[in-house]
């Protein structure tokens, strides 16, 4: 398994910046400037309401506990023979404190829900900074074009850019959108400038692989996109592929314990992100997550079974592979 892409030397260096995983590297317009902080003021008052909705709702949860160690303490004090059944006057109050306390609880999932729909509105419109200052050529002071990065900090970047996905919370009922953990986008998605994906290239050599890469356009008269390698000098590796030869990758990250049909199951065949490495790789998935992270094979001929022991991969950076197994 060639790794021309791996782990290098401490001084090795790439020519990147923390522009491309969402850091804000470039002035922006004063419109957009205000919008940030009328957003942000508005998820910290979501944030007060929610922890005063809590504080508000404790309450009642003590009541329903208190109310059980009594049915308890009076259950323990009936004579042998004594029917222990919960009688009709708890039955009514603990319906009543628990419908309240279902009342309660949607409440408070319905403030976090709008904290994380406002989390994501800054986050697109810091990404729309990012992208419109890139393409004026506009960069700060601190971040000039092509600032060149050590290969270290890059690996950072790439596990911040998968711990900072967001988790998709839907409501009771609700199936979780394409783009979430395994769910794949639909035949006519077009993933937008910007966004981070697998992209099929050729090597220096000819030999032909998948690499992480940022989309900066898409042409709908030809159907091909254009992608930045994410490990050159910006622009300096720019590819020009068909849609067929990019992978949009994930935009949140699936819930194991409510959402496990979103993601890939044991014995599937991925394009995983081999760690240290700004490549994908055909592995098998050892274990879905059991809270983040999948654990993998990858296909490796320098092992006997042509498997590499487990390795750990975020959801960010698995995605389908629609090729064979490999036999």
């Amino acid at each position: 398994m060639r790794r021309g892409r791996g782990p290098a030397s401490a001084s090795s260096t790439t020519s990147s910046s923390s522009a491309l995983f969402g850091g804000e590297s470039a002035t922006s317009s004063p419109a957009l400037d205000t919008r940030i902080p009328d957003l942000l003021k508005e998820l910290h008052q979501l944030i007060q309401q929610t922890q005063e909705e809590r504080a508000r709702s404790e309450h009642n949860l003590t009541n329903i506990q208190k109310t059980h160690e009594r049915i308890q303490y009076e259950q323990k004090g009936k004579s042998k023979g004594t029917s222990t059944a919960v009688s009709p006057y708890f039955k009514s109050k603990l319906r009543g404190l628990y419908s309240t306390a279902k009342a309660d609880a949607e409440v408070e999932a319905d403030l976090l829900r709008k904290c994380l729909d406002k989390i994501a509105q800054i986050k697109a419109i810091r990404n729309e900074r990012r992208i419109a200052a890139k393409s004026a050529g506009i960069f700060m002071e601190q971040e000039p074009p092509r600032k060149t990065m050590r290969r270290g900090v890059l690996m950072t970047l790439l596990q911040q850019s998968a711990m900072t996905l967001p988790l998709w919370i839907g409501k009771p009922g609700e199936s979780p959108p394409p783009l979430c953990g395994a769910v794949q986008a639909g035949s006519d998605y077009v993933a937008k400038p910007g966004d981070k994906v697998a992209a099929r290239v050729k090597g220096p050599d000819g030999d032909e692989q998948w690499i992480l890469a940022e989309v900066v356009s898409f042409n709908t008269g030809t159907n091909k996109y254009e992608v930045d390698d994410i490990d050159s000098e910006e622009g300096k590796e720019r590819h020009t592929l068909s849609r067929r030869r990019v992978i949009p990758l994930p935009q949140w990250k699936a819930n194991p314990e409510t959402d496990p049909e979103a993601l890939f199951h044991k014995d599937t065949l991925v394009l995983a992100l081999y760690p240290q490495t700004t490549c994908f790789y055909r592995a098998l998935i050892h274990a879905p997550p059991t809270r983040d992270d999948y654990s993998v094979l990858f296909e490796d001929t320098s092992y006997a079974d042509g498997y590499s022991p487990p390795l750990t991969v975020a959801q960010r950076y698995v995605v389908s592979c629609k090729e064979s197994k490999k036999r």
